[in-house]
Order: C-alpha cells, then structure tokens, then sequence
C-alpha cells in the first residue's frame, strides 16, 4: 500500500488545530448593549425602535393662560353684567344686600320699594325698633335678624358717620349685619371701589366646580380669587359669575351644553362634558 500524506480531520469538537481565537472583549465593550431593533416588518429591514414620547405637561387649573380665558368669555357672555338688586343710594344697596341673605333677588326687589316708600332716610330707619320693621321684611325669611341688622346699621351710621355710607371697607365692617361679602357689593356697585371680590352662592360653587379654590370659608375663597383674578376685573368678575350661576351654572343639573366655560370646566357633577372629568372639581 502506497503511503501519502493524509489531510487531518476536523475535531468532532468543532475546533481545529491551529484555528486562530478571537481575543476577548474589553470589558468596556462587554457591557455595552446596542439598542433594540424593533420588529421588521414581513421581507423588510428591521426598524429602530421608537423614542418614547415627551410627557404630557402637567394640567394646573389656575394657569394665567386657563384665567385669562375664563374671564374672556365671561366678558363675552355676560358683557353688561351688574347687581340686580335695585337700588337708588348707597343706603338703599346695603339695605337690600342685607335683606338677599338667604333670599332671592327677585323676591328683595318686591319688598324693598314698599320699604323705602316708607321710611325713605337712614335716619327713619335709625328711629325705629326692630319690632317694628319685622312686619315688613317677613317674606325675605329671617326677619328677626334682619330688622335688627338693618336698625342697628342706621343707628351706628347716623351716630357715628353723619348717616352717610363709607367709601371704606373696615368702616362698612363696624356696621351690624356687615361682613365682606355685603360691604364688597355696596363699595363695588355704588362707590366702584375695588377692594375684594363678593362670594356669595354662586361664587363660591363656580370657584370650585372651575378648581379656582379649595377652600370652604367665604373669606378664604375671596382671597384665593384676589389672587388670580386681576384687581381691575374684580367688581366685573363678581357680577358676571353671579349671574352665569343664575341662568346656566345652576345648583342642581347645570346646564353644561349650553355653557361657554364647558371645555375648561373639569366638574364632577357635569350634566354634560367634552372634557376629562376630575372627582376632586366639586361644589
């Protein structure tokens, strides 16, 4: 048999003599990671995957921008709005703001006529006794401390400021049956004086169901509402929420679709909405 040179066979390993070893990876390389390929699609090169997207920003109710916007069409809806409560005199408005707690407007505007035909003076008033007011201010309800209230403030006003009303708000506060609230219609309305905002019902239930305020107390929310809302829209932005919560922003089954505040508003008890509802937006 003829000898020759025969080749050598692979190792059943898979390694053959003499193959060269690629040199391990630096460990820098190691824990480096290519970024995923997203799946291809049928027959086609794969695909980089998708850079996550940017966060959506962060909703705040009370952004000047979100402001601004409710007080545009407020102005828009409401562009003539005042206080309904009739009135000839300074005197004559802060008798019927105190007479409209608790009461309706419409139902202070049939009394207080009658009321001032009657005894048409601070100083009129002043010679009373409550007693004898009470007959004619029963149908507002809570006439006791209405004549007292009423009495009492002709009194203070003709003993101590000459029977005028003050252009003054801690003045106006001495009087009997005097909080913020009535002496911010009367320096508003009458005197044009901007000191506060009136939060009566309806500002109050706006403010919240608009996430303009968290708080309960009347005089918290006025301060929160001062805050936000600019000085020389104050007087304007109490007559125009007061009245958007007569006609559309009601207490009960507000009327949503009519309402041009809709897409902003976030309210829990909406009757209709376009918008994401939050549970904490609540009268």
């Amino acid at each position: 048999m003829v000898r020759g040179t025969i080749p050598r066979q692979p190792a059943k390993t898979g390694r053959h003599e003499g193959a060269r070893r690629m040199p391990r990876p630096s460990a820098a390389l190691r824990t480096y990671k290519t970024p995923p390929l997203a799946k291809a699609a049928k027959g086609g090169p794969p695909r980089a995957a998708p850079r996550p997207s940017k966060p959506a920003a962060k909703y705040d109710p009370l952004a000047p921008e979100r402001v601004r916007e409710i007080l545009k069409r407020l102005d828009e809806r409401y562009p003539k709005a005042t206080c309904a409560l009739h009135h000839k005199s300074a005197w004559e408005l802060l008798v019927a703001t105190i007479l409209s707690a608790q009461c309706t407007d419409v139902r202070v505007n049939m009394v207080t006529p009658v009321l001032f035909q009657k005894y048409p003076t601070v100083q009129h008033f002043a010679a009373l006794k409550p007693e004898e007011l009470e007959p004619d201010i029963r149908s507002t309800g809570f006439f006791r401390n209405k004549a007292k209230s009423v009495v009492g403030a002709a009194t203070k006003l003709v003993s101590d400021f000459g029977g005028e009303v003050p252009n003054d708000m801690e003045k106006l506060l001495t009087l009997p049956g005097v909080a913020r609230k009535t002496a911010n219609v009367v320096l508003g309305t009458w005197f044009h004086n901007p000191t506060g905002v009136v939060v009566d019902t309806h500002v109050s239930r706006i403010s919240h169901r608009l996430e303009l305020t968290r708080q309960e107390n009347a005089e918290k929310i006025e301060q929160d509402l001062m805050r936000i809302v600019p000085r020389e829209r104050w007087i304007d932005f109490s007559h125009q929420v007061i009245w958007h919560g007569r006609q559309l922003c009601v207490a009960r089954s507000p009327k949503c679709a009519e309402c041009p505040l809709e897409n902003l508003c976030h309210a829990a008890d909406k009757t209709w909405s376009t918008v994401e509802i939050h549970k904490g937006a609540t009268p």
